[in-house]
Parts: structure tokens; C-alpha cells; sequence
């Protein structure tokens, strides 16, 4: 239980004990009541009840006045109005002359009455809610509402004696005061269950507060109510007990309504201030705390002499966008938050490790006395993923790609050294090597490499993409059954710029989703073409790339497309890579959609992924493609033609077609029959011609239509 409810609890065991021992020793205290003493001591406390009142009114109505809540500015009109009515209370009540020549004892009673009432109902109407800000102008509004209703509430007490004949008028006005006080004692005890109702948020500690002033209230109303009269005491211990009432009135509201929402401010800011300097994934410091660490060492840089070199490092996963894709965001989250915290074990003095956002880590190494050992920590850091990483869906090997750049020596500024050492690891993973310390020459490489992705945003719409087929042959016949289809590119002043050079760019620019399906297109109409000029019907084959297949909508794009052209989903094959099946589930569904097509689907590179035999006996493929690197050397490797052999007999077994990639002799042609592989391609039969040279080479007409 936490402090302040012990303390409300406290208060509440107190507050009745209190009333228990006055009840007790009443006889007491009857017998040494001095009038005189009692009336001094209820001025006194009543003086203190009107200064606290005021002082919840000023501080609604003078402390951040432009930063007005709807508790804040209700409680202060409410007190506003109380302080009064306890102000004419407390001085008509003992007999100060001039007061108590227009306010009688009975109208006195009435306004203490008025005063716990408003109280009363005020502070279940304010706290029984949620607090909202209100603008200044509501300020205005409430006090010319409020004090109006203070002055003719006032003015109907003062005068309301005239409106009374005789006793019976006196009687009836005494029953309808118990009546009110009882209603008073009701509305507090009825407020202090509404605002602890259990279902309601958890308490603050000032909400707690404003609960144990209600408590007080509540027993103070029960000495006011006069139910076993001891003389004028009564009246003096509720006084008492409506002190200590505003008093944690006064404490709470002003936690309430100006205290918690400073610290809440402050609390915002301090937020606002961590996640503008780190990220929020990994918790490291980003890429806005690293440039001000690099530009102090850059100043302090400046005003040194001697030999001091510090090393930025960048740090990159090496395929973490197949693991993105394939597993999911909330797993390649994962993936960061592990392999942030792998780093972070090893950073020493003079060492930081900070988020660069997305895959990359940069690791800032200052303080060194040469060049090589911050090469040597870039050795120990490389060697930190020789191990697998532990996840949920299992374990998994990383690599990483890392770029240096140095200081002094690779830039005079920091974003010069962030920018160098980026580039630099850009240029070791295009050049597939772990590590390159930046060199000008790679800011060349990296500006070709933007103007490449430049120009590539343009092909497109400049129509300098065009397709070329390579046949795919039956090995038993040797007639052509199909043929692939593979993207080219004519670059208006490079000539032919090759794939190995524009597709990676084109994957990793997103541009690889607008191409992909320009291929289908071009490639489907392709074929429909030549069917309906006559010639035999054969599949194509077109290659998807992950962001294509991981399209939610991807089966109704190649249907709309297939509905469009006209062309039979039969003579359709579409090839994905063994990654893209990393996330079985994801693939599965994918797959069975692209199935109830009626397209044919392939494996391509067979061989060189991570699919699970487990998975390919269930998955709804209908062809392997054994991966060129192990038809090339089947001759001269053993090991090669053991895998080609091992791919081909399970394929049989399951049911699939095989289809061998990059065969170049008759040797391996051999080999292949031997093996009854079904079909192959590659430059042995012809390298990948232009439509009209494949049209004219391989494609017959149907019996009869060409004679």
C-alpha cells in the first residue's frame, strides 16, 4: 500500500476516534466551558478557515493564470464564495457589532450551512471527473456567473428573517436546517465513495489528499449538526476540524491542479529530450548524439598536438532486409535489440556505440595513439557474430559489413566522417568484403551509384527496358518447352548496363515492385503474341523478387493481368528464391494463392538457400532449378555432382520437375541425362537472345496453321 493511502486511512481511523473521545469526555467539557474563551477561539480559528478559504481562491486566480484547468478555476470561484460566507459567519456568530447587527445568531447558523453545502456539493461536482485545461476567457465567465449567485445567496439569507411569522415560521425553518445539514454530512461522504469508487483510475497522492479533506469536512458537518450538544465546543471542534479540511483542501488542489502538472511537463520534456537523442528500439544514443560527440572531438582536435587518432566505425547487417521480409518487423526488431546488446557487451573506455537508425550501428573509438589499433578493434568487433543469434523462431548467423573513416585525416567536420564512413561501408558490402576504411575515390563510386539510381526512376517511363528469352530444353526430346524471360537494360548514354550492376539498386530503392510487374506484363503479352501468331504454346518463366511476392495483393495483379492479355495461366511459371520462403507461413499462403491461379511455380537457384526438406515436401511448387554454381563444375568437383545427383533423386521422389541452370557442354549435358534430369538452359543450347532472334530460332508453328 503506498504512503498516502496509509495516511487516508489514518486520517479517517483519527477523525473518528476524535469525535468518540469529544463524545466520551462531553460532560467534561461542559463543566469548564468558559463562553468568552470559547467565542476568542472560534474567531481565531474562524479567521484562520477564511484565510485558507482565500488562499485556494487566489491560487486558482493568481498563480499561472494562463494555465487554467477546469479544477483549478471551479474550486477557486467555489472558495471564492465559501470564504465569504464563512468571513459573515464568523463574525456575526461572535457578535461583532456592526456584523451582527444585520446578521442574527439563527441567520449565522444559515450561512455556515450554505457555506458546508456549496462546499459540499462543489467539490463532488469538480473532483468527480476528469480535469480538463480551459482557456483564459473561461476564467471570465465562471466568476461573472458565480459571484452573482454569491451576492443573492447572501442577500436572501440576510433578508430572509423578514419573510418569517412567529414560531411556526421559526419551527419549520429549524426542520428544513437539519434537512440541509444532513445533506451536507450525505454529499461528503458521498464524494469521498465516488472519487475512491474502485473502478475509477488509480488515486494520486493529491487526489488522496483531497480525500482526506473530505474526511475532515465530514466530521467537522458532524460537531456542526449539534446531535448531542455539549454548548458552543461543538461549533468550536467543527471549526477546528473545517481548518485541518482546508488546509489538505489547499495542499491537495494545489498538487493537483500545479504541482503534478509541472512534473508531468518536466517529465514530458525530459522524454522528448532522451527519444531526440536516442533510439527508441535499442535505447543507444542516435545519429543526432553521435554528430555532437564527433563535432567535440573535431574542436577538440583542433587545439591538440601530437599523435591522437579517433576511428568512427559503421556498422551494417548483411541481409537484414530478407530477414525483415521473411520473418516480419516485430522479429527483425528483435534482431536489432539482440545484436545491439551483443555490441554494447564490448564497448570499453573511451568507446560508444550508437543507433544510426534502420540496420546500422555506428561505434565511435576515440583516443587512440595509431591507426592500427583501430584497426585491431575493428578486427575483435567483426568477430562478434561468429556465433549464431538466439531468437524466438531459432537461431541465426550474421554478418556484418563495416566502414572506417579516420580523425584527423578522412574529414574536417563531423557529418564529413559520418558521410565517409557510411560510404565506406556502402563500398565494402557492393565489393562483398567485411570491412574498407574510406578512400575518395569510393565517393566517386558512391555518386555513380545514385546517378545510377537516378537514371533508373527514368527507364521506365523512357521505355529502355526490354526482355530477352533463353530456351529451356527436354532433355529426352531436345524440343523447346519453355523459355525464361530476363530483364535487360539499354541506358541511353552506358549502352547495356548489366543486371548484376542495376537490380540490386533497383531492390534496394523499391524500384524493383513497378519493374517486376512491367516484366510480367511484357513477358505474358510476349507469349500471347506468339500463340496467337500460330506458333506451339510454351510456358515462360518470369522471376519474382521478394518485394513482388511479398505483395498482399500480388495473385490479383498477375490474374488481372492474365484476364487482361488473354493468355491461359498454364503457360505461366514463376520463379521465387528459396529466402523468400523463410517465413513459411507467409510463404505458404502466398503460394497456394498464386496456385489457385493456375500458374506453374519454380525454385530457382535450388540449392544455395535455407528451405527445409520438412517444408518442400508440403510446399505447392511444381519445379526445382539447381543453381548454376554446381552444374559449372560437375564435372571437376565430386562433391558438385553429388549435390546435382542428391537434388534430382529427391525432385523424383517428390514429384517435381528438375530443371538444371547454366549448362555449357555436352560433358555436363551427359551427366544430366544420367541423372534424368527433365530439363536444362544455358549457353550450350543459346544465350538469351532478343524476341524476334527467339521467335525466328526455336519457336515452331502448330500443325496446319503454316504449311
Amino acid at each position: 500500500m503506498r504512503q498516502e493511502e496509509k495516511k487516508t486511512i489514518h486520517a479517517a481511523v483519527i477523525g473518528a476516534a476524535l469525535f468518540l473521545l469529544i463524545q466520551i469526555f462531553r460532560t467534561t467539557l461542559g463543566q469548564i466551558e468558559n463562553q468568552d474563551a470559547l467565542l476568542a477561539l472560534y474567531l481565531i480559528v474562524g479567521c484562520c478557515n477564511i484565510a485558507l478559504g482565500f488562499a485556494v481562491f487566489a491560487q486558482g486566480w493568481l498563480f499561472f493564470s494562463d494555465k487554467l484547468s477546469k479544477a483549478r478555476l471551479y474550486t477557486s470561484a467555489l472558495f471564492l464564495g465559501v470564504c465569504l460566507f464563512d468571513f459573515l459567519h464568523t463574525l456575526s456568530f461572535v457578535d461583532i457589532p456592526v456584523i451582527s447587527t444585520y446578521i442574527g445568531t439563527d441567520q449565522s447558523l444559515w450561512l455556515l450551512t450554505f457555506s458546508r453545502l456549496a462546499s459540499a456539493l462543489g467539490i463532488l461536482f469538480i473532483f468527480s471527473g476528469e480535469d480538463q485545461p480551459v482557456s483564459v476567457s473561461g476564467k471570465k465567465r465562471v466568476y461573472a456567473v458565480s459571484i452573482p449567485l454569491i451576492v443573492l445567496t447572501l442577500a436572501a439569507i440576510m433578508f430572509g428573517h423578514y419573510l418569517v411569522d412567529g414560531d411556526n415560521g421559526t419551527a419549520w425553518l429549524d426542520t428544513v436546517k437539519h434537512i440541509a445539514d444532513m445533506a451536507v454530512l450525505f454529499v461528503y461522504l458521498l464524494s469521498v465513495g465516488i472519487i475512491v469508487y474502485p473502478g475509477k483510475r488509480e488515486k494520486s497522492a493529491s487526489l488522496l489528499i483531497i480525500i482526506r479533506a473530505l474526511i475532515f469536512f465530514a466530521l467537522g458537518q458532524v460537531f456542526f449538526m449539534n446531535l448531542f450538544s455539549v454548548g458552543d465546543a461543538d461549533y468550536l471542534f467543527g471549526m477546528l476540524s473545517t481548518t485541518v479540511a482546508y488546509y489538505l483542501m489547499l495542499t491537495g488542489i494545489y498538487r493537483l491542479t500545479i504541482e503534478e502538472p509541472y512534473h508531468e511537463n518536466q517529465q514530458a520534456e525530459a522524454r522528448i529530450n532522451y527519444l531526440a537523442y536516442h533510439d527508441e528500439l535499442t535505447g543507444l544514443p542516435n545519429r543526432r548524439r553521435l554528430l555532437q560527440q564527433v563535432d567535440e572531438i573535431v574542436m577538440q582536435g583542433v587545439k591538440k598536438t601530437g599523435n591522437s587518432y579517433s576511428a568512427l566505425v559503421i556498422l551494417n547487417i548483411n541481409h537484414f532486409k530478407n530477414i525483415n521480409d521473411s520473418l516480419g518487423y516485430v522479429a527483425g526488431d528483435q534482431m536489432l535489440t539482440l545484436v545491439a546488446q551483443r555490441i554494447a557487451g564490448v564497448v570499453r573506455g573511451n568507446e560508444g556505440l550508437y543507433s544510426m537508425g534502420g540496420d546500422e550501428f555506428g561505434f565511435l573509438i576515440t583516443q587512440r595513439t595509431s591507426i592500427e589499433s583501430c584497426h585491431d578493434r575493428v578486427v575483435d568487433l567483426l568477430q562478434l557474430f561468429e556465433t549464431p543469434v538466439s531468437m524466438d523462431s531459432g537461431e541465426y548467423h550474421l554478418s556484418l559489413s563495416l566502414g572506417m573513416s579516420i580523425f584527423p585525416g578522412d574529414g574536417d567536420t563531423a557529418e564529413q566522417l559520418i558521410q565517409n564512413a557510411d560510404t565506406a561501408v556502402h563500398n565494402a558490402k557492393g565489393q562483398g568484403v567485411e570491412f574498407r576504411r574510406y578512400v575518395p575515390a569510393m565517393q566517386t563510386k558512391a555518386k555513380e551509384r545514385l546517378k545510377l539510381e537516378n537514371d533508373l526512376r527514368r527507364a521506365l517511363e523512357n521505355n529502355e527496358f526490354y526482355l530477352v528469352y533463353q530456351p529451356q530444353v527436354e532433355l529426352v526430346t531436345e524440343e523447346i518447352v519453355g523459355m525464361e524471360a530476363l530483364l535487360r537494360w539499354n541506358h541511353p548514354k552506358r549502352g547495356n548496363v548489366s543486371p548484376v550492376e542495376f537490380i540490386p539498386v533497383a531492390e534496394e530503392s523499391g524500384l524493383i515492385v513497378p519493374i517486376g510487374e512491367w516484366v510480367l506484363r511484357t513477358a505474358i503479352l510476349q507469349n500471347k503474341q506468339w500463340q496467337d501468331a500460330g506458333y506451339q504454346p510454351i510456358c515462360v518463366s518470369i522471376n519474382l523478387s521478394m518485394r513482388q511476392f511479398l505483395q498482399p495483393n500480388l495473385d490479383g495483379k498477375i490474374a488481372a493481368i492474365l484476364d487482361e492479355i488473354g493468355l491461359d495461366p498454364r503457360y505461366v511459371d514463376l520463379e521465387i528464391t528459396e529466402s523468400m520462403t523463410l517465413d513459411k507461413e507467409t510463404a505458404f499462403d502466398q503460394l497456394n494463392r498464386l496456385k489457385r491461379i493456375g500458374v506453374f511455380i519454380s525454385i530457382d537457384d535450388f540449392g544455395t538457400g535455407y528451405s527445409s526438406l520438412h517444408y518442400l515436401k508440403n510446399m505447392p511448387i511444381d519445379r526445382l532449378k539447381i543453381d548454376r554454381s554446381f552444374v559449372s563444375e560437375v564435372m571437376e568437383d565430386s562433391n558438385n555432382a553429388a549435390i546435382v545427383s542428391t537434388i534430382t533423386s529427391m525432385a523424383h521422389h517428390l514429384k517435381l520437375k528438375v530443371t538444371a541452370e547454366g549448362v555449357e557442354n555436352k560433358e555436363q549435358l551427359d551427366f544430366l541425362r544420367e541423372q534424368q534430369c527433365h530439363e536444362a538452359q544455358g549457353y550450350l543450347f543459346s544465350k538469351p537472345v532478343k524476341a524476334f532472334e527467339f521467335e525466328s530460332a526455336f519457336l515452331k508453328p502448330l500443325q496446319g496453321l503454316h504449311s
